[in-house]
């Protein structure tokens, strides 16, 4: 006898149903591209796959629950080592077909969506959402990431491979939390995974403004400024002084590409700020000058220049392991300097300290306020400071070498807008502090 109809209506769903529900949305979700593309497994075999995963796993939560002792996934097992030996035949059976396609892609793909349903199996949905987008993502852009891999010159190959050991192999190891460097009055707190990453992030910045320069290096001094100045401004730099050299008609053009390049560190800057203080509060006091910074270099670059013109920028290598330990050293050594210099000698030695790192590297110098702030050793308003001196004295580095140009517009352009940037950025700071 069937139960009422109000009953059936009053009952709440289910959570097996909306997990079988789910596997089975993802499994159409990664088998629309392979059927779309007309391949031997399609839009249900994906869907089936996924859904066998998920209701195996679920049969064996339930079993192994109720079981007094050991309990082995004994279903899902089968069910992961029947989608192994279809795969398998379906490799087989591609051999056979006239272009000896073995259907790798696909055979592998199955496997992924059994997988997929085995975590939402498990109640994990979001990252079985994500397993599903991703891999969907990687079968839709065949194409573009065939022609990206093919074009890779030897060099940005191992460029690569040595940023995917920087970022994955290494940060792993380092230990978690904060770590004590010295003892008593000289004692430092330092989060190794938190200094690591911020070196991963800006040599992640410089490998992405690689790419652009690439690309679209040759489009006009904006990608040459901006972008350039991302992996160093002061190659952009050097990059304008020997451009008004040869043509000192375009000392207009040279002048926005420097403080476009003042715009990409300023906010270089700003992204390290935001990014690694937001678990402990994010520095307002410090953001809102940089933003200005960045604003006001970029509208008085476009103001002041015609975009029509073009320069070429030849960047070296997209990464090094080299210079990325470099910086994780000298990072290191900045933060240590400055918790050293704040204890000893207060906020003045920390400021010193950020002066000088930040004629070497503003981000070192932000970095080490950043790493300080977040373990509680300086106030946010030292911080701040901190932040906005390397930020300054790094522009000064430009300004300084700007000089070194016979062009004398050039150089008094440069420092004449680089003075006013800073000036209000400072008043910013005022403003926003009171």
């Amino acid at each position: 006898m069937s139960p009422p109809v109000e009953t059936l209506a009053a009952a709440p769903l289910d959570s097996q149903v909306v997990r079988i529900a789910v596997a089975v949305a993802l499994g159409l979700f990664l088998g629309l591209e392979r059927e779309w593309s007309q391949k031997a497994a399609g839009i249900r075999t994906f869907a089936l796959v996924s859904v066998l995963g998920t209701i195996f796993t679920m049969v064996d939560t339930e079993r192994c629950a109720e079981a007094a002792g050991a309990c082995s996934p004994f279903l899902s097992g089968m069910g992961a080592l029947f989608v192994i030996v279809l795969a398998g035949v379906l490799m087989l059976s591609g051999m056979r077909e006239e272009d000896g396609s073995l259907h790798l892609t696909t055979a592998v793909s199955m496997l992924v969506a059994y997988g997929i349903g085995v975590l939402v199996a498990l109640d994990a949905v979001l990252p079985a959402t994500v397993v599903a987008v991703t891999s969907s993502i990687l079968l839709v852009f065949k194409r573009e990431l065939h022609g990206f891999a093919w074009g890779l010159s030897r060099e940005e190959l191992r460029s690569t491979t040595e940023f995917a050991i920087l970022a994955f192999v290494v940060y792993p190891i380092l230990p978690a939390g904060s770590v004590t460097a010295g003892s008593g009055a000289w004692a430092v707190e330092i989060e190794p995974r938190v200094v690591w990453s911020m070196v991963v992030f800006v040599a992640a910045i410089g490998i992405v403004n690689y790419v652009v320069v690439q690309a679209y290096g040759g489009r006009g001094i904006a990608v040459t400024g901006f972008f350039g100045g991302l992996a160093s401004s002061t190659a952009v730099v050097g990059t304008m002084l020997d451009h008004v050299d040869e043509h000192s008609d375009a000392t207009r053009y040279a002048v926005a590409g420097v403080l476009l390049a003042n715009a990409a560190m300023a906010l270089r800057n700003l992204l390290i700020v935001v990014v690694f203080t937001l678990s402990a509060g994010v520095l307002l006091e410090g953001t809102v000058p940089l933003l200005t910074i960045v604003v006001g270099s970029v509208l008085v670059a476009g103001l002041t220049a015609d975009w029509s013109q073009e320069v070429e920028m030849d960047l070296e290598s997209p990464f090094s392991m080299r210079n990325a330990l470099g910086f994780g050293v000298m990072f290191l050594v900045v933060v240590v300097a400055g918790g050293l210099a704040e204890t000893q000698f207060g906020s003045t030695g920390l400021f010193v300290t950020a002066v000088v790192s930040g004629l070497v590297s503003s981000a070192g110098a932000t970095t080490s306020a950043v790493v300080l702030y977040r373990a509680g050793a300086i106030s946010s308003d030292s911080a701040t400071i901190a932040v906005l001196l390397a930020t300054a004295s790094s522009i000064g580095v430009k300004v300084a070498l700007s000089t070194t140009s016979p062009n004398r517009g050039f150089s008094t352009r440069v420092a004449g807008y680089s003075a006013g940037l800073l000036a209000a950025g400072g008043a910013i700071a005022l403003v926003v502090a009171a």
